[in-house]
């Protein structure tokens, strides 16, 4: 059973960073990604990870300002997000699944396990 725990989530000002980890054991899928859930909106894909060479993919809104990084030990996933906007505020989630056609793709038909997520909330 692969497990997922976010931290690091809580409240920022506009142009304010924060900086998410994910706690992931065991690490059994080629990719690790972030998601991100509004209310009333579907869950988005941020930002991905392939194990493998560390190959990211960024939503367009998100890049320039998220970084997804991995740690040397390859058991935690990290979100550094700067120059937060009020539009990143929501909850974050941690999710892990394998490749499609040979990429991680920020799909949630392509994850299989996700964490509880954590909450984000920027003001304006």
């Amino acid at each position: 059973q692969v497990q997922l725990v976010e931290s690091g989530g809580g409240s920022v000002q506009a142009g304010g960073s924060l900086r998410l980890s994910c706690a992931a054991s065991p690490i059994t899928y080629d990719c690790l990604s972030w998601f991100r859930q509004t209310p009333g909106k579907e869950r988005e894909g941020i930002a991905a990870l392939y194990t493998g060479n560390g190959t990211t993919v960024y939503a367009d809104y998100v890049k320039g300002r998220f970084t997804i990084s991995q740690d040397n030990t390859e058991k935690s996933l990290f979100l550094q997000m700067n120059n937060l906007e009020h539009e990143d505020s929501g909850a974050y989630y941690c999710a892990t699944g394998p490749r499609r056609y040979g990429s991680c793709r920020l799909n949630r038909s392509d994850q299989f396990y996700w964490g509880q997520g954590t909450q984000v909330t920027v003001s304006s």
